[in-house]
């Protein structure tokens, strides 16, 4: 894992799929950071403003297409529903992945139970014209609401970061630090798996010392000996362990 880019800076449009309490709490914390935030959700704008507006003082209810033309672009729906994102709307964008994996939201799904692949790589090969970075789905809606911390506080937690291009990690990165996250780079998209719900950094809302201790302690974790040993069977993914 590399350090955060301490010359990375936040971006000024920050986009939001999805208006549940995950996008609403990033919202809030996008306007309190002084970004112009824009949501956009399966209702059209004129229907989304009033919660927006209340919800978030300041951010827009935007269409998805105008949502996706922000400088990062958040999405943040039930995973299952990820195939009704529009790729041709999204593509050229930086792309958060802040969606998660509940069978019992989302059915039984193979694509997101294969242990030869993580959930964000799934909705990569969809996006196949986006950046796709994974973050801000392991901690808890509550720390999203309630524990953002400015820059220097020992309470100040970890949010961890996964992608494969290191100038996308870092703008990520740098959106996590002015919402009140310590940026924690995590590897390729693929190390996503590592903090995919049932892992053991997922909900812990732990600092950076704490959770990089729980990602490199994945491969020893039950469903990182899963994920080695699927891998060492798979001749086009090669044998398991950290990468």
């Amino acid at each position: 894992m590399t350090s955060p880019d301490p010359t990375a800076t936040a971006p000024a449009t920050l986009g939001i799929i999805g208006a549940g309490r995950i996008g609403r709490a990033i919202a809030v914390l996008g306007r309190r950071a002084g970004i112009e935030v824009r949501v956009a959700a399966s209702r059209p704008p004129e229907q989304l403003r009033a919660d927006v507006e209340a919800a978030a003082p300041g951010a827009s209810a935007v269409s998805v297409v105008d949502a996706a033309r922000a400088d990062i672009v958040v999405l943040a729906i039930p995973l299952g529903r990820h195939r009704q994102l529009p790729p041709e709307a999204l593509a050229g964008a930086l792309v958060v992945d802040a969606m998660n994996y509940w069978w019992e939201l989302d059915g039984a799904r193979p694509e997101f139970d294969d242990p030869l692949t993580s959930t964000s790589e799934t909705v990569q090969a969809h996006l196949a014209g986006s950046r796709v970075v994974k973050a801000f789905g392991h901690v808890s809606a509550y720390a999203l609401e309630e524990l953002a911390r400015d820059a220097g506080d020992p309470e100040r937690i970890a949010m961890a970061i996964a992608g494969d291009d290191d100038r996308d990690v870092a703008a990520v990165g740098a959106l996590a630090d002015a919402l009140g996250f310590d940026p924690l780079p995590a590897g390729p998209l693929a190390e996503g798996r590592r903090f995919e719900p049932g892992t053991e950094v997922f909900g812990a809302d732990a600092g950076v010392t704490e959770a990089r201790e729980m990602l490199e302690r994945f491969w020893d974790s039950q469903r990182g000996r899963v994920v080695a040993r699927a891998r060492a069977l798979s001749p086009e993914r090669g044998a398991g362990g950290a990468e």
